[in-house]
């Protein structure tokens, strides 16, 4: 489901880059690379959009526009403010960044265990902005399945731990014992 806000953001967006376009000025989008490896699905969209706007426009609009435009699907998605989204992705970047740091070496971005990660990692970052909790099981379950899961995984712990770390420095945002859980099972898949 979209929030109907997109029609407006979306068709406000299109006109002006549409205008922009006529004059030779084009913006470039710092979050392209991010937009596209997160966000596939409404990316191809996007791109499909380009297509129609150049089909009935006669204008071919950059490829960054593709990644503004998928921006705004996701915020029509999450029900969410363009600012809120730009941080969600960021924050997302910045998590594969720290947990490539940790295992030394890159993922490879194509994989479904990637796009599992990826996706979790969306909502992880959602909460936090948001302010919201991981819903998830009791408290006295949680805290012994968060002990098995740190004894059992203690080198993808170690890995959440960094991303928690990174979150608080870089976000000021503490990252709860569940989230931990859970992105302990997603890093050893």
């Amino acid at each position: 489901p979209l929030n109907e806000r997109l029609l407006v953001s979306l068709t406000d967006h299109t006109s002006f880059a549409l205008e922009r376009a006529q004059k030779g000025e084009h913006f470039s989008n710092p979050l392209l690379e991010a937009v596209r490896e997160y966000y596939p699905a409404e990316y191809a969209l996007a791109c499909q959009c380009l297509a129609e706007i150049e089909a009935r426009t006669g204008t071919a609009l950059p490829e960054a526009e593709a990644g503004f435009i998928a921006q705004h699907i996701v915020n029509a998605e999450l029900n969410t403010s363009m600012s809120e989204v730009d941080g969600i992705t960021s924050m997302v970047e910045g998590c594969v960044a720290a947990a490539e740091a940790y295992y030394g070496r890159k993922f490879d971005r194509q994989s479904l265990s990637f796009s599992r990660f990826a996706v979790h990692l969306r909502f992880f970052a959602q909460r936090l902005v948001q302010g919201k909790g991981q819903d998830g099981p009791e408290a006295a379950r949680d805290e012994l399945f968060r002990a098995l899961v740190a004894r059992n995984c203690s080198r993808h712990y170690g890995c959440a731990q960094a991303i928690a770390a990174y979150v608080q420095q870089a976000w000021h945002k503490a990252v709860p014992d569940e989230e931990l859980v859970y992105l302990t099972i997603h890093l050893k898949r």
